[in-house]
C-alpha cells in the first residue's frame, strides 16, 4: 500500500533544470505515476502566461497553483478557477511608494502583466523575459482585480533589508514573498532584489487546502518538492516535505529530506522510490 497520494512540485530550480527544460528522466516518472493515479500538481510564484508553457510541455494538465497562491490555474479550460485580489488603495499606496523609492514596479493580474518605462539597463534586463508584459503609463497600471505587484529594487543589498521596508507600507494581511533576482537561472548576474506582494493567503501551502477540497487527499498523504523560501509553506505542512539539493539553506532546514539538484535526475529517483 502507498504511502502517498499527491506531488506537489515548484517550477524553477525544482522541475526544471536550469536551461529551462525538464529532465527527461523526471518527465517519463511523473507521467508513469500520474496515469497510475498519483495526482501530480505544479505550485509555482509565476503567472499564468509563463507556467503554462511548462505546465503543457508536461503533459500534466492538472490545475495548478499560481503567483504564490494567490490563484489556481487550471490548463485544460485555460482559465483561472480561484484568484484572489489586492484592495485598489493598497496598489496605490504600493505604487507610490515605489515611485519615491525608485524602484520597479510590474502589476499582474489575469491575463496582463504592466511595468512602467525601466529607468535603467539593470531594471530593464529584469523583464527581458517576462512573457507578454506591456510597458504601460502611470495610470496604466492601476489595474482592475490586481493579483500581485512585483517590486524591483536596486538600493538594497539584501532582500530582507528590502522587504521590511515594503511591509512597513503595505497591508498587514498581505502575503509577500522574496528573493535576490540572481536566484534564477537567467539573472545570475543580477544586482536587483525583489519584494512579490500578494493578497492574504497561505502561499504554496494552498495547494494542500485546494488538494483536500478537491479531491479528498490529506495534506499527511501528500509529498512537496522545492527549492526556496517560498516553498516553505508547502513543504513543512505536506506529509514529506522534500528540498532540492541546490536549495537554499532556509528551505532545507525545514524539510524532511534533502535530494540531488535540479539538474539531475534526483526527482525521478525520488519519484521511483516513492512509487515503485
Amino acid at each position: 500500500m502507498r504511502d502517498y497520494d499527491a506531488l506537489i512540485l515548484d517550477l524553477d530550480g525544482t522541475l526544471l533544470k536550469d536551461d529551462g527544460t525538464i529532465p527527461p528522466a523526471t518527465r517519463i516518472a511523473l507521467q508513469r505515476i500520474s496515469a497510475e493515479d498519483i495526482h501530480v500538481m505544479i505550485a509555482t510564484g509565476r503567472s499564468e502566461q509563463s507556467a503554462e508553457p511548462v505546465i503543457q510541455d508536461l503533459g500534466i494538465l492538472n490545475p495548478s497553483v499560481i503567483y504564490n497562491g494567490a490563484a489556481i490555474w487550471c490548463p485544460r479550460e485555460k482559465r483561472l478557477i480561484e484568484e484572489r485580489h489586492l484592495a485598489d488603495d493598497h496598489l496605490e499606496c504600493l505604487l507610490s511608494f515605489a515611485e519615491v523609492e525608485g524602484l520597479l514596479p510590474v502589476v499582474m493580474c489575469a491575463g496582463s502583466k504592466r511595468a512602467l518605462s525601466p529607468s535603467s539597463e539593470i531594471f530593464n534586463y529584469a523583464l527581458h523575459d517576462m512573457k507578454d508584459i506591456e510597458i504601460v503609463s502611470e495610470a496604466e497600471m492601476r489595474v482592475e482585480r490586481p493579483i500581485r505587484l512585483s517590486l524591483f529594487s536596486d538600493r538594497h543589498q539584501d532582500t530582507d533589508s528590502f522587504a521590511r521596508s515594503v511591509r512597513n507600507v503595505s497591508s498587514t494581511d498581505a502575503y509577500l514573498t522574496w528573493f535576490p533576482l540572481n536566484l534564477l537561472p537567467s539573472h545570475r548576474d543580477s544586482p536587483l532584489q525583489v519584494v512579490d506582494i500578494q493578497p492574504q493567503c497561505e502561499g504554496k501551502k494552498e495547494a494542500l487546502r485546494y488538494l483536500q477540497e478537491s479531491r479528498g487527499i490529506c495534506a499527511n498523504r501528500c509529498v512537496a518538492i522545492g527549492d526556496a523560501p517560498n516553498d516553505i509553506p508547502m513543504v513543512e505542512a505536506a506529509g514529506l516535505g522534500v528540498a532540492m539539493g541546490n536549495g537554499m539553506d532556509e528551505l532545507k532546514e525545514v524539510a524532511n529530506r534533502v535530494i540531488g539538484s535540479n539538474n539531475s535526475a534526483a526527482i525521478a529517483e525520488l519519484v521511483d522510490e516513492l512509487w515503485p
